[in-house]
């Protein structure tokens, strides 16, 4: 966590917008725990994880959009185990994660 606060820091120093996207809710297999975050700036870059790297991608373009227009989001992300396995993902699972502009 105090990576994630220390890039909070920087950014902002700098005059970056942040946002800050949490896992709300998981089920199944996934590679986070609930309360999992990750910190993004307008410019894409990002420190901590959601997923493990699944939906990091995703996540980012999210964020970016919620940094333009201000508006939190809550964000459904899932893939069923057998799915998983046939896409070779190690872990399949769902979760949610909630992105608002700090």
């Amino acid at each position: 966590m105090n990576e994630i606060l220390d890039a909070i820091e920087q950014w902002r120093a700098r005059g970056d917008k942040v946002a800050l996207a949490t896992v709300t809710w998981t089920s199944g297999s996934t590679p986070r725990a609930t309360g999992a975050k990750m910190a993004i700036n307008a410019r894409g870059e990002f420190v901590g994880s959601v997923s493990g790297g699944c939906v990091e991608g995703a996540v980012i373009d999210e964020a970016r959009a919620v940094l333009k227009n201000g508006k939190p989001k809550l964000v459904s992300y899932g893939i069923s185990d057998n799915m998983a396995w046939d896409v070779g993902l190690a872990c399949g699972g769902s979760i949610k994660v909630f992105i608002e502009k700090l």
